[in-house]
């Protein structure tokens, strides 16, 4: 059953070194303020999954959190390259960086065999790729009703999936609603799950058809931080902060200027830094 907490003290309760971590969220949702405390925390040695990783991954490898990264596609949406996962990718700063790329669709389908407690998942997918030349996780079975050769990967059973969601009500259950990606797959999947919500609330109220609740059961810490998903942007309360997605790329070219940007807003700052952002951009929705 879940367990109301601080951000601190449900990432020092979920994360551990040397643990697999997801922190899922599709363009909507992403959870920024948990990733930053995992940061502020020196956890290392990670091995982090993400369906499209972006900023947070670039800046927990940036700041040498992760030793291998799981995923599907990377970059600054919209924008262009990933920087700090470049440079540990080409030059190993601040630490090499070994990764296991796959398909949309594959991670998407480990993540649910993960959370049915299958070993593989199987599916159609990576005729005419050269991935499986690169990944020899990527495998094909033969179906035995029709002879199809189908592709096949590991499944995915992280320690501790990461999301951001709207609100939790009093008993732990936590609402999700708007674009949704691998968020409930993944926390299926998982050991230990941390969601960090915008608010607690009595009821949920009114639910859009697309709504996802996730049960108290299948959630282990639930942390309130309203803003925790800037700057990504969540449904309902505050919009994408794409300034901050177009600077980043600045930010993160250069080592010394990253480094520096990452001590004056998340080494020195605490979680309640979210907050004014989700002020300033609801102000200005």
């Amino acid at each position: 059953m879940s367990e109301f907490m601080s951000l601190a003290d449900a990432v020092a309760a979920t994360v551990a070194d040397g643990d697999t971590v997801a922190m899922e969220g599709f363009t909507h949702l992403i959870p920024f303020a948990a990733g930053h405390e995992i940061i502020r925390q020196g956890r290392q040695r990670l091995t982090l999954v993400r369906m499209t990783p972006d900023i947070i991954y670039d800046q927990l490898i940036g700041m040498g959190c992760a030793e291998k990264l799981i995923f599907s596609w990377g970059g600054n949406p919209g924008v262009g390259s990933l920087h700090r996962l470049r440079d540990a990718v080409e030059k190993g700063w601040p630490r090499p960086l070994a990764l296991e790329e796959h398909s949309h669709a594959a991670v998407a389908n480990a993540y649910a065999a993960g959370a049915a407690g299958l070993p593989f998942a199987t599916f159609r997918g990576y005729l005419g790729t050269d991935l499986p030349k690169v990944n020899p996780n990527i495998r094909t079975v033969t179906c035995p009703f029709t002879g199809e050769t189908l592709a096949t990967v590991p499944a995915l059973r992280p320690d501790t999936t990461i999301i951001h969601a709207l609100k939790a009500d009093r008993a732990g259950n936590v609402l999700i609603e708007g674009i949704l990606g691998v968020q409930k797959e993944a926390v299926l999947a998982a050991k230990r799950a941390l969601v960090t919500v915008e608010e607690i609330v009595e009821d949920f109220g009114p639910r859009s058809p697309n709504a996802v609740i996730l049960p108290a059961w299948t959630v282990t810490a639930v942390a309130c931080v309203p803003g925790g998903a800037h700057p990504s942007y969540a449904n309902g309360y505050y919009r994408r902060d794409n300034a901050f997605y177009l600077g980043w790329d600045d930010i993160a070219r250069d080592r010394d200027g990253f480094l520096a940007w990452m001590k004056a807003n998340v080494l020195d700052r605490g979680p309640e830094a979210f907050a004014a952002h989700r002020q300033r951009l609801a102000a200005t929705a």
